[in-house]
């Protein structure tokens, strides 16, 4: 049966109710102390112990971290090496829970956090995919400083810990990969800038050894992109990967989260690299990221792949030998029981020292002592005034709704069918077994939202709607209900069909199968767009990419729309874009491959670039050069927008350290290693004038892209830089952005080894084109 209005206001007049009692709910509990009335004393907030040095916040916090390890006994500090951290009474030291997640807002996925009492919800924000469509670094800022408000108001009431194990900097190389959708993309520049960029929302943007807001943690390092597929899972993976793709992809994001965001954490994964356990690997971990990278934190394991490499890779002979090697190599602390069982007996049978879990714990209790967890009662601390009545405020959700607003991409607009008028679509048939969702709209590592706002919903603030769902899921295994679709299509002045995916298809160790979309829902779309009467738009929730190509090509379809998973207030923000009020601004975030793409490309191989000699097509809009549905970094507008760059330098005079090395084959195949370059000084400013040639104001992202100049290990293009502007209609603002020449103008050699190409490197920013010219000269010379 057609469902007209009277279903739709219904749910509407539902959401005003439960908004009502929520905040009448909230205000109540508000008034009640959040210090959490059964909770026990902080540690150093009583008793002797408070009198201790390591209590003591007016000594430095290496001699705090330094006595109170010296107060613990071994078991003691054994019991200290894994997630669920044991008390110690004695002390007047409670235990801790590390495991906390806030992907893209508080969660309930880690056993350290729980909704109810003062806190039954938490603000969810589009699955990060979606926001990193917005490619706007200060928004993803914005979000974490968010979560971290909310993350901290929950740890203040006692339902929540202060480590939270986010985000996830994967690269996005492979379609298929469930958990694409948690990550920024497959872009190395965008996944480190997110990272470094979210790490310091949640941190509290504090510098180096600084006080901590909550401590971020960064995963699944490295070369950590694939869960379940074609008979191979993460837990037995041996990713096969080249020094030059490490260094120049799946270690970029990892090493921007740490030198540049600060993050107080690193999450290795369950996958081995060319042969090794990720985390039993010193060079990946005590010499990579501790060393040259400088991590002031701690290095935390994947939950049980320590038991992992030991019981599936059978990387070691006994449990012993495993709990040692992971030690060694710079594993500080375990989420999963296996240290806590077996790091006594590896130093009883010499595998490892003592000293070696002292040096563990010193990073995990340094962290814990930056949080302020050894300084008594939270609510005396700074954030100790954070409580109930800073969680799901209005603040925060009309963010969320801007989150959405920023993620969401016109991929077409065939004749302008969008936006849609108030005043000429009176009745809008919204279609589609993703059309009402709640749930499916935040995707995984989700907490428990303040509220929801479905498609359906939205919709309905701007017209009268006529709902069917057209398949009961999105599995949509048959044509049952394609009929009442196709009459609701005809009926009204306008279709929104919302399809796609939800976790079911693509989740944690839920890798796809196809590229296409499930079941029969291509027939659903063709079928309703054929009957409908008005403009078509079709509207695509889901984490990874589909192919769509049926629908590009489709003359009854006049736009498309991909969403990601938009966050619990995605449908105002969808009806928002549908409508015009919001001018769509969003960028895809990664390539949509067609489903041919597949077949020659098994998720298992990790190579970048293309091998056309086996008939590899390579991975991402750097290395892949095949057809697509729609490429990286594609998106629309309701208006149009040109770039004039204004300023920008043709010749670099790249500075040598020394004039012996500059004799000393510093040059090789005419480039400079990085390290070899002065490069504090090497930073390029682009100004560009961004003019809105259209009839209505909106938001354009600058994508800048650079070309090396040609050789064996430069990539096609690469982009270096970005920046989201708003310009009214007729106007114009000017946008600087910088290019670290080190950084952004180098190649990596097949060694691994970053070098500067000398010579004329290609800027593309739209369809303006620039050279500019490198030549080296040493310091003495100069």
């Amino acid at each position: 049966m057609v469902s007209h209005t009277q279903h739709n206001n219904m749910g509407l007049n539902w959401d005003v109710h439960f908004s009502l009692l929520f905040s009448f709910s909230l205000l109540l509990l508000c008034l009640r102390p959040h210090s959490g009335e059964s909770r026990p004393p902080f540690a150093c907030s009583g008793g002797g112990a408070r009198s201790l040095p390591f209590c003591r916040v007016g000594l430095r916090v290496e001699e705090r971290v330094r006595d109170l390890i010296g107060r613990l006994t071994l078991q003691e500090k054994v019991r200290l090496l894994v997630n669920n951290a044991a008390a110690v009474p004695r002390l007047g030291i409670q235990g801790y829970e590390w495991w906390s997640e806030a992907l893209h807002g508080v969660s309930n996925v880690g056993p350290g956090t729980h909704f109810g009492g003062a806190f039954p919800a938490a603000t969810s924000f589009p699955q990060v995919i979606t926001a990193a469509a917005s490619f706007n670094a200060s928004l993803w800022e914005e979000i974490g400083r968010v979560v971290s408000d909310e993350a901290r108001a929950m740890y203040n009431g006692g339902v929540a810990g202060l480590t939270y194990w986010s985000p996830n900097v994967n690269i996005f190389r492979d379609p298929r990969w469930g958990r694409g959708q948690e990550t920024p993309g497959e872009d190395p520049v965008v996944a480190g800038k997110y990272a470094a960029s979210y790490v310091r929302g949640l941190q509290g943007n504090t510098a180096g050894g600084g006080r901590l807001k909550v401590a971020a943690c960064c995963k699944h390092y490295t070369a950590y992109d694939l869960d379940n597929w074609n008979g191979v899972d993460r837990f037995h993976f041996n990713a096969k990967v080249s020094k030059q793709d490490l260094e120049e992809t799946y270690n970029v994001p990892f090493k921007a989260c740490v030198v540049e965001g600060k993050a107080a954490c690193v999450m290795c994964s369950y996958n081995q690299v060319n042969g090794k356990p990720s985390c039993a690997d010193p060079n990946l971990l005590r010499h990579t990221v501790r060393a040259q990278w400088h991590l002031n934190g701690y290095i935390v394991s994947d939950c049980d792949s320590v038991g992992v490499l030991y019981k599936d890779q059978h990387y070691t002979a006994t449990p012993e030998d495993a709990a040692a090697a992971t030690i060694n190599a710079g594993l500080d602390l375990d989420c999963g029981p296996f240290l806590g069982t077996h790091t006594e007996a590896a130093i009883r049978s010499r595998k490892m020292t003592e000293a070696q879990v002292n040096a563990a714990l010193a990073n995990t209790i340094m962290v814990q002592m930056r949080l302020g967890m050894f300084d008594g009662d939270p609510l005396r601390q700074p954030f100790g005034n954070l409580g109930p009545r800073d969680v799901c405020t209005p603040a925060h959700q009309q963010l969320a709704l801007e989150a959405a607003r920023q993620g969401i991409v016109l991929l077409q607009n065939r004749g302008r069918s969008l936006p849609l008028s108030t005043t000429s679509h009176h009745t809008v048939a919204v279609i589609g077994p993703n059309s009402d969702v709640t749930v499916t709209m935040i995707g995984n590592y989700a907490g428990v939202a303040c509220g929801y706002t479905t498609p359906l919903q939205g919709i309905g603030r701007y017209a009268r709607t006529i709902h069917q769902s057209g398949c009961p899921d999105v599995a949509c295994a048959g044509n049952r209900l394609f009929g009442p679709a196709m009459t609701a299509a005809h009926q009204a002045d306008a279709t929104v069909l919302v399809m796609g995916l939800d976790q079911s298809i693509e989740a944690e160790f839920k890798d796809r199968v196809g590229l296409l979309l499930p079941g029969r829902q291509q027939d659903l779309v063709s079928q309703v767009a054929k009957a409908s009467r008005g403009p078509v738009a079709l509207v695509l929730m889901s984490g990874g990419p589909i192919d769509v190509s049926f629908a590009k090509n489709d003359p009854h379809i006049g736009a498309i729309l991909w969403v990601g998973y938009p966050g619990q207030a995605g449908g105002a923000a969808i009806a928002d874009v549908l409508f015009g009020k919001t001018n769509p601004g969003g960028k895809l975030p990664m390539t949509w491959y067609p489903q041919s793409y597949l077949a020659k490309a098994p998720m298992t191989n990790m190579a970048m670039r293309a091998n056309p000699s086996k008939g590899y097509p390579g991975r991402t809009y750097r290395f892949y050069k095949g057809p697509v549905v729609f490429p990286f970094g594609h998106g629309m507008s309701y208006t149009t927008f040109a770039h004039e760059l204004t300023h920008a330098p043709s010749t670099v005079l790249i500075p040598l350290t020394s004039l012996h090395k500059f004799e000393n084959s510093t040059i090789l195949s005419n480039t400079v290693k990085v390290k070899h370059a002065n490069c504090d000084t090497l930073s390029l400013g682009l100004h560009i004038d961004v003019k809105n040639t259209g009839e209505s104001d909106g938001t354009h992202t600058v994508l800048v892209f650079a070309t090396s100049p040609a050789g064996k290990w430069a990539p096609g293009k690469q982009l270096v830089g970005f920046e989201k502007v708003h310009v009214v209609a007729g106007g114009m603002q000017r946008v600087k952005i910088d290019i670290n020449v080190c950084k952004h103008l180098s190649v990596v050699d097949q060694f691994g080894i970053r070098r500067i190409p000398m010579g004329e490197h290609g800027i593309h920013i739209g369809d303006v084109r620039h050279s500019i010219s490198l030549q080296a000269v040493s310091n003495i010379m100069s």
